[in-house]
């Protein structure tokens, strides 16, 4: 294939942000080495498919993708945490060209030159300086580690990404300094533990502006709050650590939101997933925070049929759902994932007890929901738009990350633009969206 002919990239991203924000490095030197980016098979000269291998739902997913890049174009190479395992990928699809792990961004480009010569271009070659993403250009995801140092049982993240990687803090806010200079409102930062940040530098000491830093989590979210932007914080571990960061949410430096995996309540269950198992404690912590930031919302995920769990124990995450109070939650009915010490447990429970377990958590959450989201009704929030429908603009609050988290619906305000951020008065609640109307001041 010709060096002049081969410029066109299609790319398939699944998985989480982390994995997009892969993707989006991935597509930032594809621009950068005089590549176009292909929105469909047809036009593209190969396909590149960002896996995800966490779960067995989210492999088949990815094997499919690979599948039907094939089926439509015949030139496929794999990148991403299913490419932890070349030998399945290729026994499926033998058709491949190339299988490379995550985060490896050398190894992909490499592969991308064997089978498609770039074709340098000036005029191609000019990339914006924030990079280019693939999120609406007003809030961005902002990677600061790979990997993960804990072993919980039921996930293979290690296994796929290895051991924690922090990067240097004073690189995280050129990339943070860039993205805001670009226009971006929101700054969503990521990993697989964020509370963890700095642990494996030994928190290296570094200068940023003329003020002395160390790489942790702290002096990180102050540094960031300092750009004037919405900074919110993902998959944070209740560290101890983490009360020296809700003072600054107090202060309004960065979001008053945590994200914060939980899992379960019931000490057994949480001890056969090797997590922390105090729940009480938790819940000391959440009342002390709250004491510190009112406004403080807490977003967690949980797990319901892990190996083991009794009725007793999924009575007693109830009961903590009760006193927790918890603003955002999701749920998820437990999935063996291949290569998890999890799946060597006694006590499998029934797919229809994990379905009926699910349902009534829903339901006791739900109901927590939305009594937390009628006191917002009258209140005045800021609120950033993210797009226009029909009958006004869409948004979200301090309290909702995209994609995850509710909305709030602003009637008649077709006249605001997506990254603009207004003030709104809420004038009506369900269970996880908001309506309100635009102030005119």
């Amino acid at each position: 294939m010709s060096a002049t002919a081969a410029r066109r990239v299609g790319l398939v991203s699944l998985g989480c942000p982390k994995a997009l924000v892969d993707s989006e490095r991935i597509v930032t030197r594809l621009r950068a080495e005089g590549y176009d980016i292909s929105a469909d098979y047809e036009g593209a000269d190969l396909v590149l498919v960002n896996t995800c291998g966490f779960l067995d739902s989210a492999r088949d997913e990815s094997l499919d993708a690979i599948g039907e890049a094939i089926s439509e174009n015949g030139r496929v190479i794999v990148t991403g945490c299913l490419g932890a395992e070349p030998e399945m990928i290729r026994q499926r699809h033998p058709e491949v060209l190339a299988i490379t792990g995550p985060h490896q961004y050398e190894a992909v480009m490499e592969a991308v030159h064997e089978v498609a010569p770039p074709a340098h271009d000036p005029y191609v070659d000019l990339v914006p300086p924030e990079g280019l993403r693939l999120t609406p250009r007003h809030y961005a995801y902002l990677k600061i580690s790979e990997g993960c140092n804990h072993r919980c049982s039921f996930c293979i993240i290690p296994q796929l990404r290895g051991d924690l990687v922090s990067r240097p803090i004073k690189e995280v806010l050129w990339e943070a300094k860039r993205l805001a200079d670009a226009g971006v409102k929101e700054l969503l930062v990521i990993s697989q533990d964020t509370s963890a940040y700095g642990l494996d530098l030994r928190h290296a000491e570094s200068e940023w502006q003329g003020q002395p830093l160390r790489t942790h989590m702290t002096d990180l979210c102050r540094a960031l709050g300092d750009l004037g932007i919405w900074v919110r914080l993902h998959y944070v571990y209740p560290y101890p650590h983490v009360e020296e960061v809700i003072p600054l949410m107090a202060e309004g430096k960065i979001l008053p939101y945590l994200d914060i995996p939980f899992q379960h309540a019931s000490p057994k269950v949480l001890k056969a997933m090797r997590r922390p198992a105090n729940n009480a404690r938790v819940l000391e912590r959440l009342a002390r925070w709250r004491e510190i930031c009112p406004e403080l919302v807490i977003r967690s995920t949980f797990i319901v049929g892990f190996p083991g769990e009794t009725e007793e124990d999924f009575q007693l995450l109830l009961d903590w759902l009760d006193e927790a109070q918890l603003d955002r939650v999701g749920c998820f009915k437990y999935e063996a994932v291949s290569g998890a010490s999890a799946n060597e447990l006694e006590g499998a429970v029934p797919e229809e007890i994990k379905q009926e377990r699910w349902d009534r958590f829903m339901a006791k959450q739900q109901a927590i929901s939305a009594a937390k989201q009628q006191a917002r009704v009258g209140q005045v929030l800021e609120v950033l738009v993210d797009a226009l429908d029909e009958e006004g603009a869409v948004g979200r609050s301090y309290a909702d990350a995209p994609e995850i988290d509710g909305a709030i619906y602003l009637d008649d305000a077709d006249w605001v633009e997506p990254g603009q951020i207004v003030r709104a008065r809420v004038v009506e609640a369900d269970a996880y969206d908001l309506r309100a109307v635009v102030l005119d001041d």
